[in-house]
């Protein structure tokens, strides 16, 4: 067993959560109403000076599209250069919501007055350890000044904290969390560079000998930022595998995990992998199953893998009084003290969407789709910006694994299937023909339609895989003696 996690605290994510929901046109003016307040709260209680100036500022501050006490092209170059660090911060680059973060001149003050109150008292502290003490307790003094600095919300100064910490320690359990905090800091200020730059670091240090929670931690953060940068396919076995080891609550709830891996796991495993993991897990089974199907994930007493098939209830026929509305999944975590209570969450439209693709209803997968785009895609920060792409490829997922089972299918068939129109479907269907993304065409010139499926065939697409690899090996050879030759002839 290694240490506790250490620098885990610090910055609260859910504040960055609270900003977007504040400038999310999606989101409802009750939710946006309940953000301003809890970012007041948060900045009162934890004396955020400089994140409240990043924020509300009338001149600096990323909620303000144009400057109140400025010219406006002063406070549009100051907004510029922090456009791509507030990109994954707020939902857009111009908010347009009636509600605002107010700007305190006083309130401000007084939060820097007791900052600087906090930096004299910890720089007494190192100055006192570096006389008397050792460099452990120096190390603890710089500790405390980095968890300041990403408390109060100062992205530069955080990270160069942290970074100095890193530096000057050789532990490798509080390196990793070092580490992990920083990218917490990128994922908190939409820093993706950062988090990329920071993930591929924590990897390195897990493997030359990071404990085992650590390791299970690792996979959670580096799963979420493959999220925010479209690898879902990659995120998605990440984001499984946490499930069943969760502790990371700094990074996210466990309802978020929960919505990140299956939604991850929907769009990119294939049929058999989807429903080992996603649609039989048994940690998913815990919160979209119903009835007696949770009741048994719960207990253990069924288990993930395709022999699970006989208990794997319908989401789409069970009666609407078996239903458990919402889940709370607080109790479901480890004993690490979580930086905000988990709310309620409605989990029925992740249900049907799961079960209706993988079991072929695809009228009811298009309707939980739509479900799932307003409660989950639209509100969720880390999702939002995929979230047109999202469902693109979610429509593709379903085409293709409804014509991939017919020679030829009537296109008035094919749109009652997916409770669409027949011009709906033809359009929809031929972006993705244009795009090479379905092997089919679609005849109109007779009746109301026909699909007819092109199946490639494997061994012929092999050969001429062999042939043009081959066509360009050659002449890559070719090239290759004719450079030899000249520099042959240079020589002579």
């Amino acid at each position: 067993m290694g240490s506790d996690p250490q620098y885990a605290k610090w910055p609260l994510l859910p504040l960055a959560q609270h900003v977007f929901t504040l400038t999310n046109p999606y989101a409802a003016r009750p939710a946006q109403q309940a953000a301003v307040k809890n970012l007041q709260d948060a900045i009162t209680e934890h004396k955020m000076a400089p994140f409240y100036r990043y924020l509300a500022h009338p001149t600096e501050g990323v909620l303000n599209s144009v400057g109140e006490g400025g010219s406006n092209t002063a406070a549009a170059g100051r907004l510029g250069r922090k456009s791509s660090i507030a990109a994954g911060m707020i939902a857009t680059h111009k908010p347009t919501t009636s509600l605002s973060l107010p700007w305190d001149e006083n309130l401000y003050q007084q939060l820097q007055a007791e900052n600087e109150k906090e930096l004299e008292e910890f720089q007494k502290e190192e100055d006192e350890a570096v006389e008397k003490a050792g460099d452990t307790e120096i190390q603890a003094a710089k500790g405390k000044r980095a968890e300041f600095w990403a408390r109060v919300g100062d992205k530069e100064k955080a990270i160069a904290a942290h970074q100095d910490l890193l530096e000057k320690t050789g532990i490798l359990g509080t390196k990793i969390d070092l580490v992990l905090a920083l990218i917490r800091l990128g994922l908190f200020f939409g820093d993706k560079q950062l988090v990329q730059k920071t993930v591929e670091r924590a990897k390195s240090l897990v493997e030359s000998g990071g404990d085992w929670d650590r390791r299970n931690r690792l996979k959670a953060y580096e799963g979420l930022h493959l999220l925010t940068v479209r690898n879902y396919s990659g995120a998605a076995p990440l984001l499984l595998d946490s499930l069943s080891t969760f502790t990371s609550y700094e990074l996210c709830t466990y309802s978020n995990l929960v919505v990140y891996a299956v939604l991850a796991g929907s769009v990119s495993l294939k049929r058999v992998d989807f429903k080992s993991k996603v649609v039989d897990a048994p940690e998913i089974k815990a919160i979209l199953g119903d009835g007696e199907d949770k009741l048994l994930a719960l207990t253990g007493a069924i288990s993930a893998g395709p022999g699970a098939d006989a208990s794997m209830q319908d989401a789409d026929s069970a009666p609407v009084a078996a239903r458990t509305a919402v889940v709370n999944l607080t109790t479901l975590g480890s004993s690490t003290e979580q930086p905000e209570a988990e709310m309620a969450v409605d989990f029925d439209p992740l249900a049907q969407l799961v079960s209706s693709l993988y079991n072929g209803r695809y009228k009811l997968f298009f309707q939980a789709l739509a479900l799932v785009e307003e409660q989950f895609l639209t509100q969720d920060r880390y999702l939002h910006e995929h979230k047109n792409w999202f469902i693109r490829e979610m429509r593709l997922r379903a085409y293709q694994q409804l014509l991939q089972s017919y020679r030829v299918v009537g296109l008035d068939s094919m749109a009652n299937d997916f409770g669409v129109t027949v011009d709906f479907l033809d359009r929809d269907l031929a972006k993705f023909i244009a795009a090479g993304r379905i092997p089919c065409t679609i005849d109109r010139v007779y009746g109301k339609g026909v699909i007819e499926t092109n199946r490639p065939d494997d061994k012929n697409k092999q050969y001429q895989d062999v042939v043009r690899q081959g066509d360009q090996l050659i002449t890559k050879l070719q090239k290759y003696g004719q450079a030899v030759r000249l520099r042959g002839s240079e020589r002579a």
